[in-house]
């Protein structure tokens, strides 16, 4: 199985970019199954709606994965309830409609779970991820319950992300983080067989600060203004990581990051 993780779609850009070239990629790249980050997708740069769910979904994508800015469009209270290959982070707190985890069947026939986390660290507060992960892998088992387990951590610091990735090395797949946008340059596959990389960066515009329009990001820095910033919407590019697994034991036999600027696979 050949899967291809997409770090957060920014804006109008990020969403564009991926309908026009993700179902070229997937026949060029052979890609069996795509997780995304959508939980910038909405015009604003913050939250998705039925709408671009429904677009993103209908250009090859088979599931999304969210973060802190799950709920930031109100009508997402009401889509996840319904749709399964719509996540949010199982470690939430509260009585929270939709789910952190589901397994999905795919093209190929094989199970996949993918599971949806948020850091501790400088993040809205949640349950202790640590604790809410080792519950989860002690009633959750690679090759058991599913054939392959994909797991999303959005989270600030690489410390956090890492720890977490030695945490599941062994028990899933990939184990990738979102959320700063930036990509990292550590894509390997860990002492056990799992495929780590500290940040997936995003898809969106690159000439920007993380996506958005830079300069009201300079001069909110600078103190100059306290205007609302908004998704920078040049061309974008889409970032993320692609993991060639074993069908026998689940775990990665490669895994390289993947940046796509134009018509072919590229720096940014």
């Amino acid at each position: 199985m050949k899967f291809l993780f997409l770090g957060d779609i920014v804006g109008f850009a990020g969403c564009e970019k991926l309908k026009k070239n993700l179902p070229e990629i997937i026949i060029k790249e052979k890609i069996d199954f795509v997780v995304v980050n959508g939980e910038n997708s909405f015009d604003s740069g913050v939250g998705i709606t039925e709408n671009i769910m429904s677009e993103l979904l209908s250009s090859g994508v088979d599931v999304i994965t969210t973060g802190n800015h799950v709920w930031d469009q109100k009508e997402t209270y009401d889509i996840i309830k319904n749709e399964k290959r719509l996540l949010r982070p199982l470690n939430l707190i509260g009585d929270l409609p939709g789910k952190g985890f589901n397994i999905f069947n795919s093209k190929k026939g094989f199970k996949v779970g993918v599971l949806n986390l948020m850091g501790n660290v400088f993040m809205k507060k949640c349950e202790n991820v640590f604790e809410v992960s080792k519950n989860f892998l002690d009633n959750k088992k690679l090759k058991a319950d599913y054939d392959f387990l994909l797991v999303d951590f959005h989270g600030e610091i690489t410390s956090e992300k890492m720890a977490i990735g030695h945490f599941f090395d062994g028990k899933a797949t990939l184990v990738v983080g979102t959320h700063t946008h930036v990509p990292t340059n550590d894509c390997r596959i860990l002492v056990k067989g799992t495929a780590y990389q500290t940040d997936a960066g995003m898809c969106g515009d690159y000439n920007s600060v993380i996506g958005m329009n830079k300069e009201i990001s300079l001069n909110r820095f600078l103190k100059k203004t306290t205007d609302k910033n908004y998704p920078s919407n040049g061309n974008a590019s889409l970032c993320g990581v692609i993991v060639d697994a074993d069908d026998n034991n689940g775990l990665a036999n490669k895994a390289e990051s993947f940046i796509f600027s134009g018509e072919h696979h590229v720096g940014i």
